[in-house]
């Protein structure tokens, strides 16, 4: 019980330091996570937008071919 007042002393100079490094951590673990989401919306488009491309070029590979076997029928 002597020693109550050091230790809260202690415990308030230990909080006082780690309260800042969690309130940067915190911030930068959201803004780290706002940059992973983003990434995967844009990687989402781009997968979505090869996926069209290749069904257009599929159209485009049966149109030839229909145009070929007409010209050999």
């Amino acid at each position: 019980m002597e020693n109550l007042p050091g230790v809260i002393a202690l415990l308030i100079i230990v909080a006082a330091i780690l309260t800042p490094i969690a309130i940067v951590w915190i911030v930068f673990w959201y803004k780290a996570r706002q940059r992973e989401m983003e990434m995967h919306e844009s990687l989402k488009m781009r997968e979505f937008e090869h996926l069209q491309r290749l069904r257009e070029l599929d159209l485009e590979i049966e149109r030839t071919k229909a145009r070929g076997s007409e010209k050999t029928g």
